[in-house]
């Protein structure tokens, strides 16, 4: 089984910064792409970032300037750097990975998700 586990968020006041931090574990041949997405009540889970396994990455618009999403590929590691928070970044952000796993039919990528991790940001 593979297991993602997310950190850093908490309460942060405006204009301030916070670090996400997802960790991979588990029986895993190669992480693929790795991704940020965020969900208040009521609303669909949306993508903030994501990044290949080569490091190239993507951003929400709502994210662009602010955020930066990197990985550390020897610690199956994710990250997420926030800048310049709002209310608007109020929300629970979860972990999303595509891996690969050895089973006895042979190599098979499976989607994971993290529990989430709360980040909200106070006036």
């Amino acid at each position: 089984q593979v297991q993602l586990v997310e950190s850093g968020g908490g309460l942060v006041q405006l204009g301030g910064s916070l670090r996400l931090s997802c960790a991979a574990s588990g029986t895993i041949f190669s992480i693929n792409a790795m991704g940020w997405y965020r969900q208040v009540p009521g609303k669909e889970r949306e993508l903030v970032a994501s990044i290949t396994s080569d490091g190239s990455t993507n951003y929400a618009d709502s994210a662009k300037g602010r955020f930066t999403i990197s990985r550390d590929n020897t610690r199956n590691t994710l990250y997420l750097q926030m800048n310049s928070l709002g209310p608007e970044d109020t929300a629970v952000y979860y972990c999303n990975a595509d891996v690969s796993r050895w089973y006895d039919s042979g190599l098979r990528r499976q989607e994971y998700w993290g529990q989430g991790t709360q980040v909200t940001v106070s006036s």
